[in-house]
């Protein structure tokens, strides 16, 4: 089989593949990313890729390549597995390297095959590819067209690809669907679900997947929106909805919201799509969960602000984060990133620190000031952002970050550290949807007999430095409190 396109997801699916046992040649038409590949360094982050693909190469079974034509020579099975970006001015899905890849192979196929999508495409994308490539075939070459869908984690991409919790199969024949059952049968015999359909229903399942997920998350940050407006504390919210079955407590965790190459953009091509399909109310409230994941951000840099008095302008600020999430260094639209960059913008003097990002981050935005060190990043901050949940910044420990800073304050814009220990410790500590123990919470009851009296409504809250007379806060526009 050939791997095309050796990005994040090509490059695992290749060295998966041949870890199960298949004769796998990867293509990519960067050169500088197959010569790391050839020497088994992994050209981006990705627990256990390392050692995987270094087995591979060392079996023999696989292989990279820059040629199209050697890929056609050499495959029965061709994964496409190239990116689909936002087009530039649109909200619709960039295919210009999906049908690169197809205007590439069609020519030098030498025999039929099977082309097998795996990257993430409007509906009706299988059908237009297999009118593409009869065009472009040798007569006498029949060449099916196929999408099997990814459904990867990054940072657990490897373990997703050995061990799915599903596979699916949009095919237009038996011999499409006899031919991937034969590239996944290690995982089926695993007892891994397979679910066979037609192509439009495979290319929905991971746009409507990504869509859910998503729409989840962003349901949780409009609740910390409401939970900073009432006193409420949304962490125990989401907790006790997690115990309803139906709901379940996965991707319901408040902060600063979701990014990465997949999400954002999988969402917008989405509607873009359903809007030419004649159906775009259907899916019009995914404007509102990437509204809301937007949103998340501008509320961050509001409570920094407020946390700084109101002015950002000359303050050191330090980012716990630069990557999207854990485990990898992908930067692509990390919310870690904008909230940085936003505060850069209103004159704070931004330090970045990431365990794994830093590189690209520093390329992504070369006006911050990046470092690998922890402890350097604080030194004499006035303010830390935990932007990015990194085991790492679970195991600071709180009283010794105390000594290197000029003013204790933490932001935790994840929900993951645990805030008693850090107030323990002598910080300030704030998150969205979170009220302190100090904040006082509204009381209805206490408004309307102090109004009875002619005295100070008293059921407000608090802010981190201890002012009081604020209707609530947390950086947002004030809510008023409850009056008679």
């Amino acid at each position: 089989m050939t791997v095309i396109g050796t990005g994040y997801l090509g490059a695992v699916h290749a060295a998966c593949m041949a870890e199960i046992g298949h004769d796998v040649l990867g293509v990519d038409v960067d050169v500088e990313k197959v010569t790391a590949l050839r020497e088994g360094r992994p050209p981006f982050y990705e627990p256990g890729l390392d050692d995987i693909l270094i087995q591979a190469l060392a079996s023999g079974r696989l292989r990279f390549t820059t040629s199209l034509r050697e890929a056609a020579l050499h495959g029965e099975v061709h994964f496409i597995c190239v990116g689909t970006p936002q087009q530039a001015g649109s909200r619709a899905a960039d295919l210009r390297y999906v049908d690169a890849v197809v205007d590439g192979l069609a020519p030098h196929l030498p025999a039929s095959c099977l082309v097998a999508g795996k990257s993430t495409v409007p509906v009706g994308t299988t059908a237009r590819l297999t009118a593409r490539l009869a065009r472009l075939t040798p007569a006498g070459v029949r060449a099916e067209v196929a999408w099997n869908p990814e459904f990867l984690r990054e940072g657990f991409a490897v373990e997703d690809t050995l061990r799915p919790d599903r596979l699916v199969a949009g095919v237009t024949s038996r011999a499409a669907d006899e031919t991937l059952r034969r590239v996944y049968a290690p995982m089926l015999a695993a007892g891994v679900p397979y679910i066979s359909t037609d192509p439009n229903t495979a290319e929905l399942v991971k746009v409507a997947a990504n869509s859910f997920l998503a729409t989840k998350i962003s349901f949780v940050n409009a609740m910390a929106e409401v939970c900073d407006a009432a006193g409420a504390d949304v962490v125990t919210l989401a907790d006790a909805l997690g115990h309803d079955s139906r709901i379940g407590r996965r991707f319901l965790h408040a902060g600063v919201g979701f990014g990465g190459g997949c999400l954002p953009k999988d969402i917008r091509a989405f509607t873009a799509r359903a809007q030419e399909l004649g159906v775009g109310p259907a899916v019009a409230f995914l404007d509102q969960v990437d509204e809301i994941n937007k949103r998340q951000r501008d509320r961050t840099v509001a409570l920094a602000r407020r946390l700084l008095g109101g002015d950002a302008a000359g303050r050191r600020v330090t980012v716990l984060g630069a990557t999207f999430k854990p485990n990898s260094d992908d930067v692509r639209d990390s919310p870690a990133l904008a909230v940085a960059a936003a505060l850069h913008r209103l004159g704070a003097e931004v330090r970045v620190h990431d365990p794994e990002g830093t590189a690209n981050a520093r390329r992504a935005h070369p006006e911050l000031h990046h470092t690998s060190d922890l402890l350097t990043a604080c030194r004499h901050t006035e303010l830390v952002l935990h932007l990015t949940e990194w085991g790492e910044y679970r195991e600071v420990d709180p009283a010794k970050l105390a000594g290197v800073v000029r003013e204790p304050v933490l932001i935790d814009g994840r929900n993951a550290l645990a805030h008693d220990e850090w107030r323990a410790a002598g910080w300030t500590v704030k998150a969205l949807g979170r009220p302190s123990p100090t904040d006082r919470l509204p009381d209805p009851l206490s408004d309307l007999l102090s109004a009875a009296r002619g005295e100070p409504l008293r059921s407000t809250i608090a802010s981190p430095a201890g002012e009081r007379g604020r209707t609530p806060t947390m950086g947002l526009p004030a809510v008023p409190v409850a009056r008679a």
